[in-house]
């Protein structure tokens, strides 16, 4: 059976800025678990962690962007940059229909993401919570979501 790999889809996930090094590896365990294809950083650089007991880092590509704008100039060819962010015009979660081919991008937990990252998002989304989330957790929520829909 041939495969349409451009009809099948895919998607990354990564993190702007990343607060802690343990949320990389929560967040690269759950990727994996979720099909993810790739995982990344922009600015700050991973570092293997315990939490990461999956090993996902050595199971998927990793790649690491010093900036937004060499994350951004790298983007697959045909995916969509989903950002995911608290703001005015973010689109709820729970009605997103998700891009066949995205990437999906998170920001720290105190700074969320760039103002350049929510200018180029093709999509802005959020979901209903009372309080802040680790970003791992939103994540894989997010994921999660893709999943089920």
């Amino acid at each position: 059976m041939k495969v349409d790999n451009l009809e099948q889809g895919f998607f990354g996930i990564g993190i702007q800025n990343g607060k802690t090094p343990e949320n990389l590896g929560v967040l690269w365990r759950s990727a994996q678990n979720m099909g993810a294809s790739f995982i990344f950083t922009i600015g700050n650089r991973y570092a293997r962690q315990a939490c990461d007991t999956h090993k996902a880092i050595g199971a998927m590509p990793y790649f690491h962007y010093q900036t937004f704008e060499d994350f951004y100039r790298h983007l697959p060819k045909g995916a969509m940059l989903v950002g995911v962010e608290l703001t005015e015009e973010a689109k709820p979660l729970e009605t997103f229909e998700h891009p066949r081919r995205c990437v999906y991008l998170l920001g720290a937990e105190d700074h969320g993401l760039s103002r350049k990252a929510i200018e180029k998002a093709h999509f802005l989304v959020k979901f209903q919570s009372t309080f802040s989330l680790n970003v791992s957790v939103a994540g894989s929520i997010v994921m999660y979501d893709r999943g089920m829909k």
